[in-house]
């Protein structure tokens, strides 16, 4: 059974996520809090055996904002994943919650079937980035600016390569390749199937050809191989 903490001010969304979660089958909410202290407060109080594998958390909250509680989880509870899960778009947040420790970073507009999906992933020790965080972090590691997220629209044309050092090579098919190269661009899953008229079961069966090929852990470490044109 996967334990989740939700942490958000809005008493509105915290229900909307335990609603959400409690639907699914091995996940419990373990608890909810209005910000990073009644959080740590919580855990606190909760034995080591009954406290949270995961913790939702907001990114802006009143008295301790979700940044500085994902540090504070990294390194008073570690063994709980924090994905980042708001509303902004914005580096300040997606760049001060990885460096914080955090394990995930989605906006709340993300599709259930996905958030479910990364709370389970997270428990399973991977790291889960939604289109626009992952945009940014293929950007950074191009050292360029965050390019501003553009729509996945006309055919692809031209050779498939990567954007730095040359035409990509491996062991993967060309409709793997494909979709590896959208998920270098932050495409997310549904977006990877409209573009390439595929449902979103096939573009996630791809994507895990990929990581196995490939010998990488998840979309993000992907999305790297093909930024750096591997």
């Amino acid at each position: 059974m996967i334990r989740v903490l939700l942490v958000d001010d809005q008493i509105l969304m915290r229900e909307g996520l335990r609603k959400l979660l409690e639907i699914e089958p091995g996940i419990a909410v373990a608890g909810t809090a209005r910000n990073g202290l009644d959080a740590l407060e919580l855990l606190a109080g909760t034995a080591a055996d009954e406290r949270p594998h995961v913790a939702l958390v907001d990114a802006r909250m009143p008295v301790m904002d979700g940044v500085e509680l994902v540090g504070r989880l990294r390194t008073d509870f570690p063994g709980i994943a924090a994905i980042m899960l708001t509303t902004f778009d914005d580096d300040a947040y997606i760049f001060g919650g990885l460096r914080a420790g955090a394990r995930g970073y989605l906006l709340k507009d993300t599709p259930p079937d996905e958030l479910v999906g990364a709370v389970r992933r997270v428990a399973a020790g991977e790291t889960v980035l939604g289109g626009p965080a992952a945009a940014r972090l293929v950007a950074a590691l191009r050292q360029d600016e965050p390019p501003a997220a553009a729509p996945l629209t006309g055919p692809l044309t031209g050779p498939l390569t990567g954007p730095l050092t040359g035409p990509l090579t491996g062991p993967l098919t060309g409709r793997e390749l494909e979709v590896a190269r959208l998920v270098g661009l932050g495409a997310t899953n549904r977006e990877i199937a409209r573009r390439l008229d595929i449902s979103e079961g096939t573009a996630r069966n791809h994507i895990s050809s990929c990581l196995r090929k490939l010998s990488l852990r998840d979309r993000t470490q992907l999305a790297v191989w093909v930024t750096r044109g591997y």
